[in-house]
């Protein structure tokens, strides 16, 4: 069984390519520290983005939301004089409706995710890394700000100087999770913003210390190319928190959590300095345009899990 951590759009298209390997059973411990309440509804931007990806459903351009999407709803919202800052299509809304209902009913936010994957016809488990409340905080010079506040309304243009997981202390890996990681053959961490998508999953109880004890290959893939963020701001909190914008950093932030890293061809004079820090390195294409391209490094990254698990 392979198990992935994920969040935001380079993680999903990672567990798109996983999820096309013939055979491969899969689940997927998605970030769920960007979730909010919104309009009276519960929003989970990366469990809906991994969702839609591998629904096959998701907007190609932007890489959240769904494809062919329209904003009559949002267009209304303003009319009334509500909040249109962060933008709910018509049929994702449907989504929001109705996991925020089975919430209500006292369902928990596993239980939501697997009918809503089984509703997409997805046969991997997409796994919320809790179904505790835990919330990223944005530290700015201007103060602390909700995660979205900080993402979508200022559209990350302000600079932090650290980040805080409320509700991490309290927070624990559910029963899925926790089976997922004791039956896992290979652990990839996608190629995600290791700060606002990795680190709240490791911010869950038990759950850095379980993957710093697991005894199968543990591969990253990093988010960095050629010194840039694919997508996001990973690159800008990087270089905002006094770290050089390279896979270096990556694979030094992950040090003791992955035997192994997967970096783009672009930096592969990078290669020597990381094996330096003890870890095995494959170099390839990892930017994914394409469902091909998802499929062929996903194929890739398992391919070198094998070669290491024989050795």
């Amino acid at each position: 069984m392979i198990l992935a951590l994920a969040g935001g759009v380079g993680g999903a298209r990672l567990a798109r390519g996983l999820a096309q390997i013939d055979g491969a059973e899969l689940s997927i411990v998605v970030n769920t520290g960007d979730d909010f309440d919104h309009l009276g509804l519960r929003i989970c931007p990366d469990l809906d983005t991994v969702t839609y990806t591998l629904a096959g459903i998701a907007n190609p351009h932007t890489g959240w939301g769904i494809a062919g999407e329209t904003w009559n709803f949002m267009t209304q919202n303003a009319v009334l004089g509500e909040p249109d800052w962060f933008r709910l299509g018509d049929r994702d809304l449907a989504t929001h409706v109705l996991r925020s209902r089975m919430l209500r009913e006292g369902r928990t936010l596993t239980e939501v995710t697997t009918h809503l994957a089984g509703r997409f016809g997805i046969a991997a488990a997409i796994l919320p890394m809790t179904d505790a409340p835990l919330r990223t905080r944005v530290e700015t010079a201007e103060g602390e700000l909700d995660f979205q506040d900080y993402f979508v309304r200022r559209q990350c243009n302000v600079p932090i100087t650290g980040l805080r997981f409320d509700g991490a202390a309290g927070a624990q890996a559910t029963r899925e999770v926790v089976s997922a990681l004791d039956r896992a053959q290979a652990i990839i961490f996608c190629p995600s913003n290791p700060y606002v998508s990795i680190d709240p999953i490791l911010a869950v109880g038990g759950l850095r210390s379980r993957l710093e004890q697991c005894a199968v290959p543990r591969i990253a893939v990093s988010p960095i190319i050629g010194g840039k963020a694919v997508k996001g701001p990973a690159a800008k909190m990087m270089a905002e928190l006094g770290h050089a914008v390279s896979s270096l950093t990556v694979a030094k932030k992950y040090l003791g959590l992955i035997d192994a890293m997967v970096i783009d061809r672009e930096d592969a004079h990078l290669a020597h300095a990381i094996e330096a820090l003890g870890l095995r390195v494959l170099t390839t294409q990892t930017l994914m345009r394409t469902l091909e391209d998802s499929r062929v490094l996903a194929d890739e990254t398992l391919q070198f899990a094998q070669a290491l698990a024989a050795h």
